[in-house]
């Protein structure tokens, strides 16, 4: 199994009260699966994405990566699982602004020991895949929207992580962009890529093979 989760609750305290963020959450994800999690707004979507790209710690429960207690582990070694499984996709694109296509898509692969000489070859060949070598020079404010996110799954996908996971990946987008990237990660997946995505969009769900509903932070269809 590539992901578990036992019994996950997230809540936040106010004096003697709790208010739930997640319950009990129980969920199994396997290698090579598309997953849609809906639900309506505030159900706990984004918080369970999050938890799972282990960007936030502040939960109760267990949860296993490839069999690695996670819940057991520090935030270095949490860190180091994150960056070397998962690339993320934020509906917001959360692009550099400050650096080219080709250096926000080196970003990623500067964090891991590769040579200098690979590293240009693996941006190449993104930019290459993308069909994005005429803009490599270009910064992300002279990009479209859709373009931007381009950049965006590029850069999550270029150090090829097991999981993708994605926040409203084209929540920002006119349909035609949306549909381009929906297709790129349709594609993806056909490769192996397991993509766990948040979406309210009926269509951007039937991408995948498994739809999670979530409601008031309890999971109540799988």
């Amino acid at each position: 199994m590539l992901i578990s989760l036992r019994n996950i609750e997230k809540y936040f305290e106010h004096g003697p009260t709790k208010t739930f963020v997640l319950r009990r959450v129980n969920l199994d994800i396997k290698e090579g699966e598309f997953i849609s999690i809906m639900g309506p707004s505030g159900a706990g979507k984004s918080t369970l994405l999050h938890l799972l790209g282990m960007h936030d710690s502040s939960w109760t429960g267990e949860y296993y990566l490839l069999d690695q207690p996670v819940h057991k582990m520090n935030k270095k070694d949490r860190m180091e699982l994150y960056k070397r499984h998962f690339g993320f996709v934020f509906q917001s694109y959360h692009l550099l602004d400050s650096l080219t296509v080709y250096e926000n898509l080196d970003v990623p692969l500067s964090y891991r020991n590769i040579k200098k000489s690979e590293r240009e070859s693996i941006v190449c060949d993104a930019l290459d895949r993308f069909q994005m070598v005429g803009k490599k020079d270009l910064f992300p404010n002279q990009l479209s929207g859709g373009q931007q996110q381009l950049v965006a799954v590029a850069r999550a996908m270029i150090a090829s992580p097991k999981v993708i996971l994605a926040d409203e990946p084209t929540g920002n987008l006119h349909s035609s962009q949306g549909r381009e990237i929906m297709e790129m990660f349709k594609k993806l997946n056909t490769e192996g890529t397991t993509i766990i995505q948040v979406t309210h969009n009926e269509k951007n769900a039937e991408y995948g093979n498994r739809v999670i509903q979530i409601q008031d932070g309890w999971i109540t269809a799988s």
